[in-house]
């Protein structure tokens, strides 16, 4: 029985609360899952009056008792707690040291006071030991006991009704009626006689106390009745909290589970000699052990296994069906909270349970801002493959709009998975932050098709302009810019009708498609600027090769022979303004019908010069080109500057005067091989004096045989020596060349002649081979190509060398 009861010393005789042996008394018992299902009973009294006994047989505890063959002398040494057996509900016994002990001495009341205050604000029913004689008379032993309950009890702050149960000692044959009403009479004696708040004076002591009595027998003269007395007060305990048992009054109970902490606050106020306040005690009770309770929740929270797996989950990836599974998480572990902390202050146990709820969902928030994350990075990585696969479908505005709702709406089912039931937070800047992500992610996808598009339009129109603009720059008439204008503007409205069409799919606002279309039509000009630029650069050469093409070679593009009857000068002019011509369309862009003069000034400045400045001295002086900006032409729209142009005539001149120069002396060259026979006045004198001398030669025949085969010599000496060319080069150079050719021709003849003579059959083949042999190589091989005597090709007459410029490339 003993074992059963777990007796525990609560508070030393010095004053000290054992604390750690509460707690484990509490451990022992299992008293913090009572709740408020619990009762505290606690006995007072004389020293040596049987409370220990009575508390034994009563609840069957093991508190020390007083050994009477020893002597009276004080048992119990400040407050022991123990467990009443076979009570219920649980009901805790505390026995108190006896009063008016000679241990202590007269004057040492302040333990009983503490003690009797402590009890009566712990306990639900007070026991006052007292004996039978002490009744009725003026100098009892209970008294001073009750005086000491009655003032403690008045520094309690709105108690609860504390249940008193007298339980008389000892008692005689005089009836229990008879004995109650005058017990009851001290009692309202002594009750009135104690000093009272202003507040308490008239107040009754039924307010405070529910005063009952009860008589036991002797238990060393009749101890069967004695028990058999104690076994009937022993039901009265039975459901001692129900309504109308002897603890009815349970306003301010603390929770079983904090009776540790409440009782050494109380043990603690009262040692520091303050009043108590029971409501207020109350509420520290509940703050403190609401918040111990909530701590230990927290703390099992996170060492729960199942939130361990789902925090470390969501570090990695979206977890399905979160919201729900930490729902129940928290909703369990708040639940537990309830269970253990449902007996304590309403107010309070709310406030703690919010600030729980509040520390849990701080606890699970990184986790759920991260599965957020997730959901957010899952479906927008989602959102760009679908809306590249809707691409090759759709247009790119339906393709965009229906591809944007589906996956918000994704997010939002998702959002709604992973929502706990226990708080409503905003996910509305995700959801935010997602959309402007997909609307960048949109943005960049039609920034880069609408790039693909105009560059490719861009491309198209570049191929469609380049090489006609390139051509009709090179023809360089009066119509090349007129024509460049109308192939611009031709093949920039079917691009940009392509284009348009093109990104009608995009469905974009007014301005950004006019812009578009503005820079396709700008990229064309730009097309032809740059290649008019490039021509710019290129355009010595060009009029070089223009004056090339017209001065070298005729009307039917053959290269011209300049026989003399040609004009080269007349040639030369109509060249060089050609040229002119080139340069003056090269000198400016003229993709505006804007007029300008560029052509006049370079032709007045750099062809006709020589007809004005005969004329007019002023003109001579005052240079058209000595600017650098071309009158009625901006700057931007200049290529080559009229200074530029002065330049480039200049060298265009010095590099084409050689060209000119040629064709001058191979006209001359021309004339004078035309010219080799004498004037006809010479001829006509030749025959007058000759008269005689040809008449001598035809009376004479061997004078012409002779002179015939001189003729046959200085032929073949003029074909092989190839006299006629010589001359071409100069008198002096001729006379030299021949004269060192002269001596091997004749002994080359000679030899020819001697061989022709000894095989006469061979000669007509050896003739033939002769005339089918190119004239480069019978002119080439001097001594092997000489004909016999009297062979045709000695006769054969020589054409005269031709002359032509030279063409420059």
């Amino acid at each position: 029985m003993g074992d059963a009861c777990f007796s525990t010393q609560l508070i030393d005789g010095d004053g000290i609360f054992n604390v750690s042996g509460l707690e484990n008394f509490m451990k022992d018992v299992r008293l913090g899952e009572c709740g408020l299902s619990y009762a505290v009973v606690s006995i007072m009294g004389p020293q040596s009056s049987g409370k220990s006994t009575l508390l034994n047989h009563l609840f069957g505890t093991n508190f020390r008792e007083m050994d009477a063959f020893r002597g009276r002398s004080q048992t119990t040494k400040g407050i022991w707690l123990a467990k009443a057996q076979n009570i219920e509900p649980c009901t805790l016994v505390m026995d108190l040291e006896g009063t008016d002990g000679r241990e202590r001495g007269e004057d040492d009341t302040a333990f009983e006071k503490q003690s009797a205050l402590f009890a009566l604000a712990v306990s639900d029913i007070v026991l006052i030991n007292m004996w039978c004689h002490d009744i009725g008379r003026e100098q009892a032993a209970n008294k001073p006991l009750l005086k000491t309950v009655f003032q403690v009890m008045m520094r309690l702050f709105s108690p609860r009704k504390t249940t008193l149960l007298f339980v008389i000692r000892d008692k005689s044959r005089t009836p229990l009626e008879n004995l109650e009403p005058i017990l009851r009479e001290d009692i309202q004696k002594i009750w009135d006689a104690v000093p009272k708040p202003h507040a308490h004076k008239e107040t009754p002591i039924s307010e405070f106390f529910d005063v009952q009595v009860v008589a036991l027998s002797s238990y060393e003269e009749k101890e069967e009745l004695f028990k058999q007395q104690v076994s009937d007060l022993r039901d009265r305990f039975q459901h001692s909290i129900a309504p109308g048992g002897l603890a009815g009054d349970r306003r301010g109970v603390v929770p079983a589970s904090g009776f540790s902490f409440s009782s050494q606050q109380f043990w603690k106020v009262i040692k520091e000699n303050k009043d108590l306040d029971l409501p207020a005690h109350k509420v520290m009770v509940a703050t403190v052990r609401c918040e111990e309770i909530g701590n230990e929740k927290v703390t099992s929270f996170i060492a729960d296994e199942e939130w361990q797996q789902f925090e470390e989950a969501v570090q990695h990836d979206f977890v399905t069906g979160f919201g729900k599974k930490l729902s129940s998480l928290l909703d369990r572990c708040l639940s537990e909270y309830d269970m253990e902390a449902i007996y304590f202050d309403e107010g309070v146990r709310s406030s703690k349970r919010q600030q729980l709820e509040s520390k849990l969902l701080q606890l699970v928030n990184p986790a759920y801002q991260s599965l957020l994350g997730h959901l957010h990075t899952r479906t927008l990585e989602a959102f760009k493959e679908y809306f590249g696969k809707a691409l090759e479908k759709e247009g790119f505005a339906v393709a965009a709009c229906n591809c944007t709702e589906t996956f918000l709406e994704k997010f939002d089912r998702g959002s709604e998975d992973a929502a706990i039931q226990q708080v409503n937070w905003d996910t509305s800047k995700v959801r935010d932050k997602l959309r402007r992500d997909i609307e960048a992610h949109v943005a960049s996808v039609r920034a880069a098709k609408l790039s693909e598009l105009c560059a490719k339009y861009e491309a198209q129109l570049t191929k469609a302009l380049v090489e006609p603009v390139e051509s009709l720059l090179d023809s360089a008439s009066e119509d090349t810019w007129p024509a460049i204008r109308k192939l611009l503007q031709r093949e920039t409205k079917t691009a940009v009708l392509g284009l348009e069409s093109a990104v009608s799919a995009f469905e974009l606002d007014e301005a950004t498609e006019k812009e578009l279309l503005a820079k396709l039509e700008k990229h064309g000009r730009s097309v032809v600027e740059s290649k008019a630029k490039e021509e710019a650069g290129r355009v010595l050469i060009r009029m070089k090769d223009r004056f090339s093409t017209l001065f070298s070679r005729d009307a039917d593009s053959m290269p011209r022979v300049w026989t003399g009857k040609e004009d080269i000068k007349a040639i030369t002019k109509t060249a060089r303004s050609a040229s002119v011509k080139l340069l003056s369309t090269m000198a400016a862009i003229r993709l505006e019908e804007d007029g300008d003069n560029i052509e006049n000034t370079l032709s007045l400045a750099l062809v006709d010069t020589s007809r004005h400045g005969t004329t007019d001295r002023s003109i001579q002086l005052s240079d058209p080109l000595a600017s650098s900006s071309w009158e009625r032409v901006a700057e931007e729209k200049t290529l080559i500057t009229p200074v530029q142009c002065k330049n480039l005539w200049r060298q265009f001149k010095a590099e084409t005067e050689y060209t000119v120069t040629q064709a001058i002396a191979a006209q001359e060259a021309n004339k004078r091989n035309n010219n080799w026979l004498p004037p006809p006045w010479a001829l006509a004198a030749m025959a007058i004096l000759g008269f005689n001398e040809f008449m001598t030669l035809l009376r004479n025949p061997l004078y012409l045989f002779a002179i015939f085969v001189i003729y046959l010599v200085g032929k073949a000496l003029w074909v092989q020596s190839e006299i006629g060319r010589e001359f071409q080069h100069g008198f002096l150079p001729a006379i030299l060349s021949l004269s060192t050719k002269f001596v091997p021709t004749v002994m080359n003849i000679l030899k020819r002649l001697a061989d022709a003579g000894q095989e006469p059959a061979a000669a007509p083949e050896r003739q033939r081979e002769m005339e089918l042999q190119p004239k480069s190589t019978r002119n080439g091989s001097l001594y092997s190509n000489v004909t016999s005597a009297g062979s045709s090709s000695v006769t054969t007459s020589e054409i005269g060398p031709e002359y032509s410029s030279p063409v420059v490339q």
